[in-house]
């Protein structure tokens, strides 16, 4: 139920203390985590939480919907029979219209790979994606790994894979990553990868952490590190990620080609696949102790977008960040002109804390994320309380919706300028600037900001004269037509 007298509020107070960002945003509210058939959608909403668009789905969202500048929605969805059973769990993604229509879908569900929580659209159209690779105790064995803590005997390592989509149904792998290939074991010298691991943060040791459980919502599980989350910078070519089981998120090298991504040279970095970078426990690689072991459980690792406030820099949700509280923390990466991230000798990767923090009494146990936007503030998403609110560098909320009730849960939501939408955007009636079907107040006042270049930038429905420009002529015309209808 939308509720418009907490909207009210909320824009009263965005004038005394800030302005949201005014832009679309766009989230897939789950049930009991999103699985089982029945009808489930995905949600485009203004401000003032008018539908600008909705999609409808079959099965329900493994994580967060995508919307692409052409106006099409890349949706991760939990496929009926998933071949590796654990949280986050998911195995296909569809592609949708403007008007719903179903132009792609994939799943990747078999005895090798399974896909689970996030994907990531690529500029060439191309889509990264998060899969469990199952290995078999004798494999895990055989690489050093000393303990398989379940009863399935089997190690789920993680993968990425770059799928171009095919005809309807079909993809290419053109490009993949296999932590499988970066490891690092103190522990047998006869077998492969023996090293100290203190002295190859670049490495994985297979050794660290648990090896899934036995018992559970979804039974016995091999989930070792349990990725959650991927974001690429097209500038630099490179790839985050999050790992929840190890409190760490991670950079690779993306430029690399598959054989490179499997070494450890080759790529702009010179580090074929290996870790650029990591952050948040240190004693993951024997370096730092329990003061630098920053990150709890935590999500939605992304980069701050070019001409946003803190650019370059990574946000995230942590989800256990002291206690029964999350928090949102932007941390500064120690970065060098090559694209290579500089440590130390027998240090940590830096920082020793975050350049910007947000915490205030929310909490999910699952999911959640954190988006900075244009005026840089910040979308936030506490997951199992389906609550989205935006704040500003000060903390202040301007920003609430809480779609909450019962078992409701919405893994992340992300919010889009008003004019994000490029070639393919959507039919629209000039003035209607915050496609409410109405024009009114609201959208002479999103022109008023437009032209004066306060808060977000112009919009086709803001040309409302027709001239190819958004300015003072256009809002003068439609306040007369009000003043006159």
């Amino acid at each position: 139920m939308i509720k418009k007298f907490t909207i009210f509020l909320f824009s009263i107070l965005s004038l005394l203390i800030g302005q949201a960002f005014e832009g679309m945003t766009i989230f897939s509210p789950a049930q009991g985590g999103g699985g089982g058939g029945g009808t489930f959608y995905s949600y485009l909403i203004d401000n003032e939480l008018n539908e600008i668009n909705v999609w409808t789905h079959p099965r329900g969202a493994a994580s967060m919907p995508y919307l692409l500048e052409d106006s099409t929605l890349i949706y991760p969805y939990r496929v009926q029979n998933v071949s590796m059973n654990a949280g986050g769990v998911g195995g296909g993604i569809s592609k949708y219209s403007w008007d719903g229509e179903l132009l792609w879908s994939y799943e990747i569900a078999n005895n090798t790979y399974q896909h689970h929580h996030d994907v990531e659209p690529l500029p060439n159209g191309n889509i990264l994606v998060i899969v469990w690779e199952r290995k078999t105790a004798n494999e895990a064995y055989a690489a050093g790994r000393q303990i398989i803590d379940n009863s399935l005997n089997e190690m789920w390592a993680e993968a990425v894979l770059e799928i171009e989509p095919v005809g309807s149904n079909d993809a290419n792998i053109v490009w993949e990553w296999h932590i499988w290939d970066h490891l690092v074991q103190d522990v047998d010298p006869e077998l492969p990868n023996y090293g100290v691991v203190s002295d190859h943060p670049e490495l994985q040791d297979v050794n660290y952490g648990t090896v899934g459980s036995n018992g559970g919502p979804g039974g016995s599980n091999a989930d070792w590190k349990h990725f959650n989350a991927i974001a690429y910078n097209e500038e630099l070519d490179q790839i985050a990620l999050s790992s929840r089981h190890h409190d760490e998120i991670y950079i690779i090298d993306h430029s690399t080609t598959t054989e490179e991504a499997s070494g450890h040279t080759g790529g702009n970095s010179g580090m074929g696949g290996d870790y650029l970078y990591r952050w948040g426990n240190p004693q993951s690689y024997g370096r730092g102790n329990n003061s630098n072991h920053l990150l709890g459980d935590q999500h939605s690792v992304n980069w701050i977008p070019e001409g946003y406030p803190g650019a370059g820099n990574l946000i995230l949700f942590n989800n256990n960040d002291n206690g029964n509280n999350s928090a949102v923390l932007e941390i500064e990466t120690p970065i060098n002109d090559s694209g290579t991230y500089d440590i130390m000798d027998g240090d940590p990767f830096e920082p020793e804390s975050p350049v910007w923090s947000y915490t205030d009494n929310f909490h999910t146990q699952m999911q959640g994320g954190a988006f900075r936007l244009p005026n840089g503030n910040t979308l936030i998403t506490d997951c199992d309380d389906a609550h989205m609110f935006e704040v500003t560098s000060d903390g202040n909320v301007v920003w609430d919706f809480d779609y909450g009730g019962g078992q409701t849960m919405i893994a992340r939501a992300q919010k889009y300028a008003m004019d994000y939408l490029g070639p393919g955007f959507p039919e629209y009636v000039p003035g209607d600037v915050n496609f409410d079907s109405a024009i009114n107040i609201q959208d002479i006042l999103m022109i008023l900001d437009m032209d004066f270049g306060y808060g977000y930038d112009e919009t086709p429905a803001a040309d409302y004269n027709g001239d190819g420009l958004v300015n003072t002529s256009d809002w003068i015309t439609l306040v007369q037509f009000i003043l006159n209808n």
